[in-house]
C-alpha cells in the first residue's frame, strides 16, 4: 500500500470514530452538563488538570519514539513496556501524595481530595498504555483502534450517567476516564502481551532517547500553555468562573480534538516510511493542510455565530455565561485545527528538537496572554482575547520553522494555500450575519442550529464547486455511475 492509500485507509477509519464520537461525547456531555452544577465541574476541571501534569512524566515521548524507531527488537520493546511500568508506579504514589496539598491549596475539601485519589488509577493505566498503543499505531492498524476507541467512549461515556443517576454525586464524573484507561490497557495488552523485566536496559534507553528527549521537553511546555489558565483561575478568580470558562474551552477544541487529531495519529507513521525524503513529506502535507484549512476557516466564522445556541442546546441555560468566552475562543479554531498537526510532520523528519523550540516559543506567549487576562483584568473573556491573539502568533512561527528549518523548502506555497478558505470564511461570515438578524426571533435553540448549519454547508460547497478546489459534483456523479 502506497503512502496517499496508507493516509486514506487510516483517516477513514480514525475519522468514523472521531465523528461517532462526537456525538456520544456531545451526548454524554449534554446529560451531565444538566445535572450537575459549574462549581462541581469546577473541582473535576482542576483534578484534570493535574492528572495531564502528571501524564506529561507518564510518556517520556517514548510513544512517538516506539513508532518512529525503525530498529527496535522485541526485547527492546520488553525494555521500553518495563521502564513504563516502573515510571506508573512511581507516578501514582507522588500523585497520591501529592492530593492533600492540591486540595488545600485550592480549598476544595474532601471532595477534590477523593477525587484525585480516584482518577490515580486513570495515570497509572494510561501510562502502562503508552507501548502497547504505539505498536497498534506503528502497524497502522488503525481500523482496530478505531473501533475499540469507540466501544469504550460509549460503553464508559452510559456508565457514568447510569451512575450519576444512581446518586453517586459528583464521584460519577470520575468513571469514564477511569474505566476507559483500564479497558483500553486490558484491549491493547490483549493484542500486544509484552513480558515485563526488572532492569528496563540502559541500551534501550538510549536508541530511543535522542528522539524522545526533545519530544518530552516539548509535551512538558506544552501542558503549561495549555493548562495554566485553568491552574491560576480556580486559585484566582473562582471555581464557578472556571466552570464557565472550561466549558467553552473544551467545546471549542471539540472540533481541533475530532478533526486535526484524526489526522495526526495517522500522518505520523505513515510519514515516517518517507522520512527521509523532505520533499516529499512537504508535499503531502500541503494538501493535509489545504484539507483542514477548507474545513478550519468556515467552522470558525460558523462557531462564532452559532455560539449562543450551541452552549444553551447542548448544556442548558445555566450555562448561559459560557457564551462571551466560547465566541471569542471560536476565533482561534482555524488556527489550532491547522496547526495542531504540525507535530506529526516534526516527529517524521525527526527534527523533535525544533518541534521543542516551537513549543518553548508557544509557551512563552501564551503564558504571557493566561497572566494578561488574569492578573492585569481579572476577566476569563480577556484571558480568552489574549490566548487568540497568542494562537495567532504561534501560527505563524511554527510554519516558519516548519517549512523553512525542517523541511528546507519555502513557505509561500503554504500561504497561497490558507487564502481560498480565508475567502470562504469571509463570505460565509457575511451571510450568517445577515441570517442572525433575519432569525432572531426564532427561540429553539436546535432549530436555529440546523437553519445555520445548512446555510453554511450550502455556501461551502457552492465555494469549492464554483472555485475548481474540489469538483464535487463529478465525484457524486462518479459514486451514482458505479
Amino acid at each position: 500500500m502506497n503512502l496517499k492509500d496508507d493516509l486514506k485507509t487510516g483517516v477513514l477509519y480514525t475519522s468514523l470514530a472521531k465523528f461517532a464520537g462526537i456525538f456520544i461525547t456531545l451526548g454524554v456531555s449534554a446529560v451531565l452538563a444538566r445535572l450537575f452544577t459549574p462549581e462541581e465541574f469546577g473541582i473535576i476541571n482542576i483534578a484534570t488538570v493535574f492528572i495531564a501534569f502528571f501524564s506529561v512524566f507518564s510518556d517520556l515521548g517514548l510513544g512517538p519514539a516506539v513508532i518512529q524507531k525503525r530498529d527496535l527488537t522485541g526485547d527492546d520493546l520488553r525494555g521500553v513496556f518495563s521502564l513504563t511500568i516502573w515510571t506508573a508506579v512511581i507516578l501514582a504514589l507522588v500523585f497520591l501524595a501529592a492530593a492533600v496539598p492540591i486540595t488545600n491549596f485550592y480549598d476544595g475539601g474532601p471532595q477534590l481530595r477523593n477525587v484525585l485519589l480516584i482518577l490515580t488509577a486513570n495515570l497509572f493505566f494510561n501510562t502502562l498504555n503508552m507501548v502497547p498503543n504505539a505498536l497498534l499505531l506503528k502497524e497502522k492498524r488503525f481500523k482496530f483502534a478505531a473501533v475499540r476507541q469507540l466501544a469504550v467512549q460509549l460503553v464508559c461515556g452510559a456508565a457514568a450517567i447510569v451512575a450519576a443517576l444512581l446518586g453517586m454525586g459528583i464521584y460519577a464524573l470520575t468513571i469514564n476516564p477511569v474505566c476507559s484507561s483500564i479497558a483500553i490497557f486490558v484491549i491493547n495488552y490483549w493484542q500486544h502481551p509484552l513480558k515485563p523485566r526488572f532492569n528496563p536496559g540502559m541500551d534501550t534507553v538510549r536508541k530511543v532517547f535522542s528522539f524522545s528527549a526533545f519530544q518530552f521537553g516539548f509535551q512538558i511546555v506544552n501542558y503549561f500553555s495549555r493548562n495554566l489558565d485553568k491552574l491560576l483561575m480556580g486559585r484566582y478568580i473562582s471555581m464557578a468562573d472556571l466552570g464557565y470558562y472550561d466549558k467553552s474551552y473544551r467545546l471549542m477544541m471539540m472540533p481541533l480534538q475530532n478533526i486535526s487529531f484524526v489526522l495526526t495519529p495517522v500522518m505520523h507513521p505513515v510519514f515516517a516510511q518517507i522520512q527521509d525524503d523532505k520533499r516529499h513529506i512537504a508535499s503531502a502535507y500541503i494538501r493535509v493542510i489545504k484539507l483542514l484549512a477548507y474545513i478550519g476557516f468556515p467552522l470558525t466564522a460558523a462557531m462564532y455565530f452559532m455560539s449562543s445556541d450551541l452552549i444553551l442546546f447542548f448544556f442548558g441555560d445555566q450555562w448561559g455565561p459560557s457564551v462571551p468566552c466560547f465566541k471569542i475562543l471560536s476565533l482561534s479554531v482555524a488556527f489550532q485545527i491547522i496547526s495542531s498537526s504540525s507535530g506529526a510532520v516534526f516527529q517524521a523528519s525527526n527534527d523533535t528538537k525544533r518541534l521543542f523550540g516551537c513549543g518553548i516559543f508557544t509557551a512563552i506567549t501564551m503564558i504571557g496572554a493566561i497572566c494578561t487576562g488574569i492578573f492585569a483584568f481579572h476577566d476569563t473573556r480577556m484571558v480568552a482575547t489574549c490566548l487568540c491573539i497568542a494562537f495567532a502568533a504561534n501560527f505563524v512561527q511554527c510554519y516558519w520553522s516548519l517549512f523553512r528549518g525542517t523541511l528546507k523548502c519555502g513557505w509561500r506555497e503554504f500561504w497561497k494555500t490558507l487564502v481560498g478558505p480565508f475567502a470562504l470564511a469571509v463570505i460565509l461570515a457575511a451571510a450568517l450575519w445577515g441570517l442572525s438578524f433575519a432569525i432572531k426571533g426564532i427561540t429553539n435553540h436546535f432549530v436555529a442550529l440546523v437553519i445555520y448549519t445548512a446555510v453554511s454547508v450550502a455556501i461551502s460547497l457552492a465555494f469549492v464547486q464554483l472555485t475548481g478546489e474540489y469538483d464535487i459534483l463529478t465525484k457524486i456523479k462518479a459514486k451514482l455511475c458505479r
